[in-house]
């Protein structure tokens, strides 16, 4: 669970345009929820396994 105070944030590549998600590091667990329904639900995600997929999208594991 992520704490209350959570603070979001979302790619610095968003254009405004709200077709996005945003991003909340909770110590053992990173939240990821839509930015159009921010009430809609938070996906949780084990800190690590976060880690492992942002370095692969980084490394362009995931383009076609």
């Amino acid at each position: 669970m992520l704490p209350a105070q959570t603070r979001w944030r979302k790619s610095s590549y968003s254009n405004g345009g709200g077709n996005c998600v945003e991003v909340a590091a909770g110590g053992e667990c990173t939240g990821v929820r839509d930015t159009k329904d921010r009430a809609g639900g938070v996906l949780i995600v084990p800190a690590r396994q976060w880690g492992i997929f942002i370095a692969a999208a980084k490394s362009g594991r995931y383009h076609r």
